[in-house]
């Protein structure tokens, strides 16, 4: 992740979730995020057919388009003409992953601006597969940001960020076997006794 705005949503978003694959919607606390909100995105997936619509959007996120993405769908951000990013939302949706995209964003007049997705399972109600929470971020501020609205882009990398790590297992200590005819060693405190016979 390169935007600190992405670094600062992923912190909070790892501390929320603690042990579990990711959080509630519902302990997203907006107070502890305010200077994040203006970037930040909140998906309903729907997995039936794999769409995903802008449930909210932060007002910096609204200005790159030039109007309310608020009940516009996820695809639309790519243009009409694009490719459905569909496979970055199925990642945070199936695999429980969050996903970091890098997006090169143009506007009516064919400018181009570099941005930065980060996109992040959330729980709703218990449910998986139902929403997620992201921020889009620009890499630099062009003067004409607010002016001419973006129009299409198109993903320029894809990174899957890192799972919970599981903690495996200890592998079992194996008995051990003295030779043939001989019994096991035994325990004295921090010795092993070692059956053997007399010279």
């Amino acid at each position: 992740m390169k935007h600190p705005t992405s670094r600062m949503l992923h912190a909070y978003w790892e501390r929320l979730r603690g042990e579990r694959a990711a959080p509630e919607r519902a302990e997203i606390e907006p107070g502890e995020i305010r200077h994040l909100l203006a970037d930040s995105l909140i998906l309903e997936l729907d997995m039936a057919t794999r769409s995903a619509t802008v449930r909210l959007a932060g007002t910096r996120v609204c200005a790159l388009y030039g109007r309310e993405l608020k009940g516009a769908t996820f695809a639309s951000l790519w243009g009409s003409e694009a490719p459905d990013p569909w496979r970055i939302v199925d990642i945070v949706a199936s695999d429980t992953l969050g996903v970091v995209a890098g997006l090169r964003g143009l506007n009516t007049a064919g400018e181009a601006v570099d941005l930065e997705l980060l996109l992040l399972p959330l729980r709703h109600r218990g449910r998986m597969q139902v929403r997620a929470l992201g921020t889009l971020s620009l890499e630099t501020t062009p003067h004409w940001i607010g002016l001419r609205p973006l129009v299409e882009a198109e993903t320029t990398s894809l990174r899957i960020l890192p799972g919970r790590r599981v903690e495996a297992a200890p592998p079992a200590r194996a008995a051990i076997r003295g030779p043939a005819g001989f019994p096991g060693p035994v325990r004295r405190g921090h010795l092993l006794v070692h059956a053997g016979g007399r010279v």
